[in-house]
């Protein structure tokens, strides 16, 4: 435990300097939490509705940190690292992929921790945001979200040759999650029709997943969600370790 404790301090001071997780993963969640909040106030989501418009959206925005985080921010960190020849260095030293891999998750989770915690306290504090649903359901569906998502970086930032390829490929899987998954522009708004192409994008389920947990809306159907989320973090996971790229 000692080396990854080692290991996690470093990278994490190395992160906090580059201050982009502190704006992208921390910052732009809030900043839109705030405006929604200043444009809709309490008004309800629809007319009839028990819920306001910014607790219907509370889901969505908890994910843009993890988004940022784990789609964008961690494969081009590890892939960073290739290009510089860091990780042939590890490659003679007793440290292995699931350990690099493993710092990376944790340092990106803590951001998505940190994130969570300032959009529920300015929320609650400004806003009168109330969690109609589970906290535990909640709690458990942020937590599959965010290892789908990470499973997702660590694939790209284990097996993209460089950082070039690896911007790329986070470039095109995060923009349109950003987009279209719901994290900012509200599903309910779009066409049937790109509704039904977006809901191909993990994210898309993973708030659906959520917004149920929030709003206490029935659990049947999430099951698809859930599943899809688990089986993803699984293949992505696996992938990654498999066939690792050191240099």
């Amino acid at each position: 435990m000692k080396p990854f404790r080692t290991m996690l301090k470093t990278e994490l001071k190395l992160s906090l300097r580059g201050m982009d997780m502190l704006i992208f993963a921390i910052g732009m969640p809030l900043v839109v939490l705030i405006l929604l909040g200043i444009i809709y106030g309490n008004k309800p989501a629809f007319e009839g509705a028990s819920y306001t418009f910014l607790e219907q959206s509370f889901g969505a925005l908890a994910t843009i940190s993890i988004c940022a985080g784990g789609v964008m921010g961690l494969p081009l960190v590890v892939s960073d690292y290739r290009s510089k020849k860091i990780l042939k260095r590890f490659k003679v030293t007793p440290v292995r992929p699931v350990m690099i891999l493993s710092v990376q998750v944790v340092i990106y989770a803590l951001y998505a921790g940190v994130s969570l915690l300032l959009l529920t306290l300015t929320a609650t504090i400004f806003f009168g945001f109330h969690l109609h649903g589970s906290l535990l359901y909640f709690l458990g569906g942020y937590l599959l979200v965010m290892l789908s998502m990470f499973s997702i970086g660590i694939m790209v930032g284990g097996i993209a040759p460089n950082t070039k390829i690896a911007s790329v490929i986070a470039s095109l899987l995060y923009f349109p999650m950003l987009i279209f998954s719901g994290a900012t522009l509200p599903y309910e708004v779009m066409p049937p029709a790109l509704q039904t192409g977006v809901d191909v994008l993990p994210l898309t389920q993973g708030i659906k997943l959520l917004k149920a947990a929030s709003l206490g809306l029935p659990v049947d159907g999430v099951l698809l969600p859930l599943v899809g989320m688990a089986v993803l973090a699984a293949i992505c996971t696996g992938v990654s370790l498999k066939f690792f790229k050191w240099e």
